[in-house]
């Protein structure tokens, strides 16, 4: 029934989340988080951020994370499967149609309508990391005395590298997490 349950909850996700792996965040937190409660916001965080360092798409390592966590090996497979079928049959219907129609107005109003939202679900997965980043799992909702200090001090400083320097994000995601180790085991 596991496996049931995976296939379909990675279905709906390969199948909804237009944009790529960031757009895909809110709904597998959806999925694993709230409606079947298989992962706690932390657990989920940390396989975010493993999927996110991988090689390979975010959303396919993602659930193939999930599903080694939710039922094991076959889990891991049941949930990448579930996963890529959609998006193999809606691209290729999509480019079937696209070099067909391609010219037409409806088609460049479609792609151009849909950019606001990819958009949107993108800030939505990264405003939720950062909350629960800054706050912490157990201040869900946001309790503005509980904030982590090391995390905010972290955040902007690596922010602030990013834009002013413009340093390669390795190189900061490295440093960032030197810097966690360093404060979070000196305080």
């Amino acid at each position: 029934m596991i496996y049931l349950e995976l296939l379909w909850s990675f279905f709906q996700i390969g199948l909804f989340s237009i944009g790529g792996g960031y757009a895909a965040m809110p709904l597998i937190q959806d999925q694993v988080v709230d409606i079947h409660s298989w992962l706690t916001m932390a657990q989920f965080a940390d396989i975010m951020t493993i999927a996110e360092m991988t090689p390979g798409p975010i959303a396919i390592n993602s659930a193939t994370f999930v599903g080694i966590q939710v039922a094991g090996i076959p889990g891991a497979v049941v949930a990448t499967i579930g996963c890529v079928l959609p998006s193999c049959f809606i691209v290729m219907t999509l480019a079937y149609i696209y070099y067909r129609f391609r010219e037409l107005k409806m088609v460049q109003g479609i792609l151009a309508g849909l950019r606001p939202a990819v958009i949107a679900m993108i800030a939505s997965a990264g405003i939720s990391l950062v909350i629960m980043s800054f706050y912490g799992e157990k201040n869900l909702p946001v309790d503005l005395s509980g904030i982590n200090v090391v995390s905010v001090i972290i955040f902007a400083v690596s922010f602030l590298v990013l834009r002013r320097w413009k340093v390669n994000p390795v190189y900061v995601m490295l440093g960032a997490g030197a810097a966690g180790v360093l404060m979070y085991s000196v305080i």
